[in-house]
């Protein structure tokens, strides 16, 4: 068999073998790595290079010692769910850099970090001041971890006292010109209400790359053509100043009513209904 054929059954089969220890290791192998995760990880990697391209080698030699590097990260990851010794040992821990707005300088040189790498680290999450920040741990994998200070915290509809919806998953209902019915199920909606909001914006499917039903049951669409403009979605803000109007009208029948019981009944309804705008009015704009 010529040297060629040779490697590249070997690179295949490698290949191969490689593919499914990183499926059995799990999505720890391909994401922040800890320290013994990046040794076995490379030299795994290695070891099916050499595998492949060392055809003086006996294969199965190789892929032995591939399968011994697989079989310690595996067994060491069960035990370190069952030993809360073994998983610090292998994966270490965190270490505090800043408490209370201070760096702890012994923890930096602990982990020979600098203080320009920590605001380094820093500014990748838009912060620039040290003092704003409350907390901050350099987790196992490398990641800076960071609570800010409560006054510095990004304002939430939480913070205001706001009740807001609770979002779903957007449904592709159209993808490249055309219909998905299971999504559009999903999102509550047949196809004649499909057709009759792609009538209302005057597009049909087939000009149609990907349309989209989000959780207040608005269609958005973007067209192959990028050129065309589509109209944006107007129905939270005609339902809102619906709304509006209704509560504008009672109080007008209010004013103008001579009938005590009838007045009375218009304010209060005028009132309940000012209440109820002033929860959806926000959803309502957006």
């Amino acid at each position: 068999m010529p040297e060629w054929i040779h490697i590249i059954i070997r690179s295949l089969t490698a290949l191969v073998t490689l593919f499914i220890f990183t499926r059995i290791l799990g999505k720890k192998q391909i994401s922040q790595l800890t320290f013994f995760e990046y040794v076995t990880g490379i030299a795994i990697g290695d070891l099916a290079g050499f595998a492949s391209t060392d055809i003086e080698a006996h294969f199965g030699l190789g892929l032995l010692a591939m399968g011994v590097w697989f079989v310690v990260p595996l067994s060491i990851e069960f035990l370190s769910l069952k030993s809360k010794t073994i998983r610090m040992w292998f994966e270490g821990k965190g270490t505090v850099m800043i408490k209370d707005g201070k760096i702890l300088e012994d923890n930096l040189k602990k982990e020979r970090y600098t203080a320009d790498e920590l605001l380094e680290q820093l500014r990748t999450k838009s912060i620039f001041r040290v003092a704003d920040v409350e907390f901050a741990m350099l987790e196992s994998n490398g990641d800076l971890s960071v609570l800010l200070k409560s006054d510095m915290q990004p304002l939430t509809p939480k913070h205001m006292g706001m009740k807001l919806t609770t979002e779903k998953p957007a449904q592709a209902v159209i993808s490249d010109g055309t219909i998905a019915d299971e999504p559009l199920a999903t999102a509550g909606k047949s196809r004649g209400w499909l057709h009759t909001e792609l009538d209302k914006i005057g597009v049909t499917t087939e000009n149609v790359f990907l349309g989209q039903v989000d959780s207040d049951g608005l269609l958005t669409v973007d067209l192959y053509d990028d050129k065309l403009k589509v109209p944006e979605p107007s129905q939270k803000p005609m339902l809102l100043a619906t709304l509006k109007k209704c509560q504008a009208d009672l109080e007008l029948f209010s004013l103008t009513t001579q009938n005590e019981k009838a007045k009375t009944m218009y304010e209060q309804c005028s009132e309940e209904l000012k209440q109820a705008i002033g929860l959806v009015e926000t959803q309502l704009k957006s």
